[in-house]
């Protein structure tokens, strides 16, 4: 039995994984933190999670938690996760990481963007970016692991397949993406309230949002050299879901039916990518509450522009769901595992 410990299971990215193990029968969590709700036990602070009544939440020590199980998670703020990983990784743990701390290489470009110091830049070294489809076979061997962002997420595996056979051109690359207001974290905040959020809908950090460096940095990784793009970011009156557009120029002459056929052959085997075929556009309805990516292709014949849309739900594929995949593949259990049969929320 795998044991596993949350740092942080009180926000929505540690819930959804409280969620997701409570059907995943190879694990058992043996602990979970919040420092606002330490002393509480975790179906009191959510009670539909009532297969965890004798489980509370306890303040993160770290001297008391470093030996008390094989992997944890970390769902802490940006920032907070430096010294925790620091002190895990001395101790032998397996972190997986869901803040943005260890997703981008560069220490002065995560410092910019971030706004905080990093403690312990030699780590970056250590950390293998997490997107399970792309960095498997590092997954396998890795000890620290930096789960994605939902933005990243969601507008690197469509063009992945495109921009590694240098099908489009790189400096050309537009992305439009759309997000739940639970992007934001479960915190009171006047500008996601409900009032502020619906019937509403407006972009938000355009031109400077944080996800961008960790996209540019892994799309610059496939095509060998360093990449820009545009990237806006829209909030939608909905609690979570993505939908991203994606827009960049074709090198040669391509047809829908050779785009999708592309995306298809590159993710043939891959169990949470969904093709769409047959005129269908991804949804967010579609993807809600799973682990899947929805992803289809359009050429503009006018224009000789590739358009791609893909689809996930920001707390799942974009988050824990991911994490968990993570997870599965570093201890080489099933990758679907409690993943494969998550319910839609409707």
């Amino acid at each position: 039995m795998l044991r596993v410990f949350i740092c942080g299971g009180s926000g929505y990215t540690g819930s959804e994984l409280l969620r997701i193990l409570a059907g995943h029968d190879d694990v058992e969590i043996v602990g979970v933190t919040s420092e606002k709700s330490a002393g509480v036990a975790v179906n009191e602070l959510f009670p539909a999670f009532f297969i965890y009544k004798n489980l509370e939440f306890e303040n993160l020590k770290l001297e008391e938690i470093r030996n008390r199980a094989d992997v944890y998670f970390l769902a802490l703020p940006h920032g907070k996760s430096q010294e925790v990983a620091s002190a895990l990784m001395d101790a032998g743990r397996k972190i997986i990481d869901l803040s943005a701390d260890f997703r981008i290489k560069d220490a002065s470009v995560y410092e910019t963007w971030y706004k905080t110091q990093h403690l312990y830049p030699e780590l970056l070294e250590k950390a293998v970016y997490g997107l399970s489809e792309i960095y498997r076979e590092q997954i396998k061997k890795a000890q620290l692991i930096a789960n994605p962002g939902c933005y990243p997420t969601s507008v690197i595996l469509p063009l992945y397949p495109f921009l590694k056979a240098g099908l489009i051109e790189p400096d050309t690359i537009v992305a439009d993406s759309k997000s739940g207001v639970s992007g934001s974290g479960r915190k009171a905040d006047i500008s996601i309230s409900f009032c502020e959020v619906n019937e509403d809908f407006r972009a938000y950090n355009i031109a400077k949002h944080r996800h961008t460096p960790e996209i540019e940095q892994e799309l610059s990784s496939i095509v060998a050299k360093p990449l820009t793009i545009d990237f806006t970011t829209h909030l939608l009156p909905l609690n979570r879901g993505i939908l991203s557009t994606i827009y960049a120029k074709l090198k040669k002459s391509l047809k829908t039916s050779d785009a999708i056929d592309i995306l298809k052959e590159f993710y043939q085997n891959e169990p949470f990518i969904h093709i769409m075929t047959d005129g269908q556009l991804p949804s967010i309805k579609y993807v809600r509450g799973t682990n899947y990516c929805f992803i289809t292709a359009v050429v503009n014949q006018r224009t000789r522009r590739l358009i791609l849309i893909s689809a996930i739900d920001n707390l799942i594929k974009g988050a824990s769901g991911q994490a968990v995949q993570n997870m599965n593949i570093m201890f080489g259990i099933d990758e679907t595992k409690a993943l494969k049969n998550l319910a839609l929320i409707p």
